[in-house]
């Protein structure tokens, strides 16, 4: 169930002027603003003096009341804060986080809406000082954006489960399809500007979707749930008693939650840049959300690569399989090129059960062998495993020697499934146990609180090449970079060393099975580009260990490139072109990557984020043949001069990374 809240009053003489807004935030370059009406309740965001978002109405309804007919009849208190400085991150896009901006608090009494401007975009929020537990009935967010608007989205009609291909059109055309709408973030660009719409800090609270009604994006949130059930299979209709991959929902409450009275809800952020390539560098999502507890050490968390094993189907060797031997084949594998983790797919326990052990899997062996090359080693769980148990799973793996989980199958966003996002967080970051939460949709900035989670997936990535044929992979991996990757990390696992030309994706049949060999559309160079372009501290390298043996001129450079970076700057590219960007590693090194769609193109790369001086540069780009032989690609190194420019040939599909040393 989808709830939003009752119609705006109507104004009367005794409101406030509907013409006049009762509060403002700007940034503190100036560039950025937010307003506040209340007579009816409603925003608008501009950019320079451009309206990005036109005036928009909002509304909560809390314990059956409609705070917007309170708005309209009474003026808020109104206060002003600023925050500066920035935070250190030492799991994120950039080494520290900028905290600077301006907030606006407008106070009704027992609830407010807070205002956020920063420089690279605006937000707002509402606020309850109830006190005791208030029932959430509902929530209106509305965005109201030109008809002529260039707009990127991504549409389902299963609310949570956000893997689809993203869509594109023009404001006034956008159709999400029947029963479907879009989810977060949501880009658009207006009056030469770009906005990426997402939220920030969700905490016991659904998220945010969004359907096209009455000529603008209106809310969509899922209501609590009330019964549930446990499926199993593939078929998730057929419940089961115990263990199963997902928690279904049966009923849904006329209610978003019960929660504390006295508390702020999610932020509704907009960010804003010059450019598409822009939105990359913003801080915003994080920044926003609530930080760490005071005093609360992640100094252990150790973000990295990872060998994984369930999209090359565990290795393809003749003796291969799940078993105890393909898992130390992995793990002497990633300890000799310098991989931190190997992840246990599907299949080390008995089928959904993970507190049996699979007879041809020794658990406690592969972990102790692990641990003693350096190697740690991450379990994948289904949620409905852990659910209710979270403590007890965390500590019974901890205790092994587990390094942490990867938790599939969420695929819900109503405020229960949030409480155990949430939940199990902590209690894993208790037991010092990492976490990538798989089969979640996109973040909301709650790695700030918990740096011990480092991915989400979120995506379409490479894992539905097993699955799927006919999509447009090249387009989705591009407007990727711009749309989900604008919430933060995503667990896209690239890496693949069998590559086709774009549309040459061989077609499931007799003989030909793409789920046990997969592949990847464009070229191989695509595939390393992807190492710097996508952010996921926990970086899944999806081939196999044979493919990469067999490749490792690919590999090495591949399995050397961070995972967490010091800065970030986007250099160029549209969602429906193609991305450049370039990144500072720690060590003072710089990467600069780039990949574009299905068609072929050419790219300058501008170095002067290089600063001064001369660099060494390795540089991997696609051959002249590429487009027909999407492995090949050319190894070269030169000495460049930084702010010289350097040209690049992308194939059908292609992609280029250089790493620049000083």
């Amino acid at each position: 169930m989808m709830l939003t809240v009752c119609a705006v009053a109507v104004g009367c003489c005794r409101r406030l002027d509907p013409n006049k807004p009762v509060a403002t935030a700007v940034s503190p370059d100036g560039r950025n603003e937010i307003r506040l009406w209340a007579n009816p309740l409603a925003y608008a965001v501009s950019r320079d003096g451009v309206e990005i978002v036109a005036k928009s109405a909002i509304g909560l309804t809390r314990d059956g009341q409609c705070l917007y007919k309170d708005a309209a009849a009474r003026r808020p208190s109104v206060s002003h804060r600023t925050e500066s400085g920035r935070e250190p991150s030492p799991v994120y896009k950039k080494a520290s986080l900028d905290l600077s901006g301006a907030f606006t608090m407008a106070d009704f009494g027992d609830w407010g809406i807070e205002l956020a401007a920063r420089n690279d975009g605006v937000a707002y929020r509402f606020t309850s000082a109830k006190g005791g537990t208030v029932t959430v009935n509902g929530e209106k967010a509305t965005v109201a954006l030109p008809g002529e608007a260039r707009c990127w989205y991504n549409s389902t009609k299963h609310v949570g489960c956000e893997e689809t291909v993203p869509g594109a059109g023009t404001f006034a055309s956008l159709d999400f399809g029947e029963k479907a709408f879009a989810y977060l973030p949501f880009v658009a660009e207006v009056g030469g500007k770009t906005v990426a719409v997402t939220e920030s800090d969700v905490y016991d609270y659904p998220i945010l979707n969004f359907e096209k009604k009455d000529g603008a994006l209106v809310s969509k949130l899922a209501g609590f749930p009330t019964r549930t059930y446990r499926a199993g299979g593939w078929d998730s209709g057929k419940p089961i008693a115990t263990g199963g991959r997902w928690v279904q929902v049966a009923e849904h409450a006329d209610f978003l939650v019960k929660t504390d009275g006295t508390r702020a809800f999610p932020w509704r952020v907009f960010v804003l840049a010059d450019a598409p390539a822009k939105l990359c560098e913003a801080d915003i999502v994080n920044a926003l959300a609530r930080p760490a507890a005071k005093g609360a050490d992640f100094s252990w968390v150790k973000p990295g690569k990872v060998a994984w094993d369930w999209w090359n189907a565990f290795d393809n060797l003749g003796d291969a399989g799940c078993n105890t031997k393909t898992y130390k084949r992995f793990i002497d594998f990633a300890a000799q090129t310098g991989v931190e983790y190997v992840i246990l797919d599907e299949g080390w326990s008995e089928t959904l059960n993970i507190w049996k052990f699979h007879p041809n899997v020794d658990v406690p062996e592969i972990v102790r062998y692990g641990n003693e090359k350096g190697v740690g080693i991450i379990l994948w769980m289904a949620w409905a495993q852990i659910v209710g148990e979270e403590e007890k799973v965390a500590a019974h793996f901890a205790k092994l020697g587990a390094k942490g989980f990867k938790v599939d199958f969420m695929d819900r966003g109503d405020a229960d499934c949030e409480r155990f996002l949430w939940t199990f967080a902590e209690v894993c970051a208790q037991h010092k146990m990492l976490i990538d939460y798989h089969g979640a949709h996109r973040p909301t900035g709650m790695s700030r609180a918990y740096p011990n989670v480092l991915n989400y997936e979120g995506i379409h990535g490479l894992e539905q090449m097993k699955f799927f044929q006919g999509q447009d992979m090249m387009g989705n991996d591009v407007r990727a970079f711009f749309l989900r990757q604008t919430a933060g990390p995503m667990d896209y696992t690239p890496g693949a060393m069998i590559n086709y030309p774009v549309g040459g994706y061989p077609k499931k049949g007799k003989g030909v099975n793409t789920y046990v060999f997969p592949g990847s559309e464009g070229t191989r160079c695509r595939q390393m580009a992807m190492m710097a372009l996508y952010e996921a501290p926990l970086q899944m390298l999806c081939d196999s260990p044979t493919n990469y043996e067999k490749n490792m001129e690919s590999f090495t450079f591949m399995s050397k490139v961070p995972v967490v970076w010091a800065d970030t700057l986007g250099l160029g590219g549209t969602p429906d072109t193609m991305v450049a960007c370039a990144r500072r590693a720690k060590d003072g090194s710089w990467y600069a990557a780039g990949m574009t769609n299905a068609e072929a193109r050419d790219f300058t790369l501008e170095t002067g984020f290089l600063g001064a001086g001369e660099w060494k540069a390795e540089i991997f780009r696609d051959a002249a043949d590429a487009d027909a032989q999407p492995t090949h690609y050319v190894h070269e190194t030169k000495t460049v001069a930084a702010g010289a420019k350097l040209a690049f040939r992308l194939a059908k599909g292609g992609g280029f990374i250089v790493k620049f040393t000083k």
